[in-house]
């Protein structure tokens, strides 16, 4: 009876080895299973992004006023990747060497007193910004659009400042020694007071007489 037993059992799981239809029902219900994971992930990946937004915004607001980065350069390259606008950003007094944010949106952002060296700002919209007492030595602000940005006492020196255009911008005090000013849109500079100008490179025609007509100043001694 237990030799009949087995002999039926073995039986059975041939005739089911057997049946390709039942095996292939199978294989579909797994291909089905991974496909909804699929959706399922590509539905909630919104989600996931909007909480990687907030939690870079704590970041930047949590850091605010502070001195040193405090995350704040991860934070501000991952929205900007994401073209997340940063308009109105406060990031004064930060230390934010080697920031990369080419095209960023940051008109009316507040960068006081930050230090911006070797950062790229290429293109970037820095329209009424407050960049008063930023670092920007060897920086890339090639192209950025600085109307009306306040940019008294700012550190320029050996920075890009190829193309910007900088009409109603206040540079003031500021340090423009060795910055390349090709094509720069200049004849709407709201001030340029005591305004650093020696040994600018690429200055459009008429600049340098311009500024020195207007309060800047030649071979100034380095800081």
């Amino acid at each position: 009876m237990v030799l009949t037993g087995a002999d039926w059992v073995w039986e059975w799981v041939a005739y089911f080895l057997s049946n390709w239809a039942f095996l292939e029902v199978l294989e579909y219900l797994g291909s089905f299973s991974i496909l909804i994971g699929v959706i399922f992930w590509f539905a909630e990946s919104g989600e996931r992004v909007q909480q990687r937004h907030y939690q870079a915004w704590q970041v930047i607001n949590t850091a605010q006023g502070k001195g040193g980065s405090g995350g704040r350069i991860e934070a501000l390259e991952e929205l900007n990747r994401d073209r997340v606008s940063l308009t109105g950003v406060d990031v004064s007094s930060a230390f934010l060497q080697g920031l990369r944010l080419p095209r960023a949106k940051l008109a009316r952002a507040n960068f006081e007193s930050s230090d911006l060296r070797n950062s790229d700002l290429d293109r970037a919209d820095l329209t009424w910004a407050d960049l008063h007492f930023a670092n920007f030595r060897n920086a890339n602000l090639e192209r950025a659009d600085l109307e009306h940005a306040t940019l008294r006492d700012a550190d320029l020196s050996d920075a890009d400042l190829a193309g910007c255009r900088l009409d109603q911008a206040d540079l003031s005090n500021a340090d423009l020694h060795d910055t390349d000013l090709r094509g720069i849109a200049w004849q709407g500079i709201a001030g340029v007071m005591n305004t650093d100008i020696s040994g600018v490179r690429n200055p459009p025609a008429g600049f340098v007489a311009w500024a020195l007509k207007n309060g800047a100043v030649e071979n100034a001694s380095d800081p």
